[in-house]
């Protein structure tokens, strides 16, 4: 399983605990910031928004590049209408086990948003679980995320 991860400033210690809980368990993280130097300056400053972050790990899900991907901001929900932009991904916003459930059972999601100002990292780590082991459940959902697909090439083309 091939991850990639992102946040914006306010996302960045849910990802980097998020981060280090997937690589202590041998998962494969590609994480693409944000990252502060050690005076607490942002390395890009283009990682303080939150729409260039989701479209970087949006682009490399939807293009089959990895698996799933994960990204935090403050609340997980500007950054998940973000990644939505992009033709092929359904990101969900999960506060719970039940929407990271099925988000993946009935929504096929293959990008998990959270909110580092909204949950701990402790329970972040759970819903990361939940989220990556829930496989999606097809038959009459598998028609509604075909429709989904045939609302983004009505209106992106």
């Amino acid at each position: 399983m091939k991850i990639i991860i992102g946040s914006d400033h306010a996302g960045y210690p849910l990802k980097e605990a998020v981060r280090d809980y997937l690589t202590a368990r041998d998962i494969a993280v590609n994480d693409i910031g944000a990252t502060f130097l050690p005076t607490g300056e942002l390395i890009d400053p283009s990682q303080r928004h939150y729409p260039l972050v989701a479209e970087r790990v949006a682009v490399e899900v939807a293009a089959g590049n990895f698996d799933f991907g994960i990204l935090c901001c403050g609340t997980g929900i500007g950054i998940g209408i973000s990644a939505n932009k992009i033709p092929g991904i359904r990101a969900a916003t999960c506060s719970n086990h039940f929407e990271a459930r099925y988000s993946r059972l009935h929504n096929d999601a293959n990008i998990l948003c959270l909110g580092a100002r909204v949950i701990a990292p402790e329970f972040a780590c759970e819903l990361v679980d939940t989220f990556l082991h829930t496989d999606f459940e097809g038959g009459r959902h598998a028609l509604r995320t075909d429709m989904i697909r045939e609302l983004e090439y009505k209106y992106h083309r």
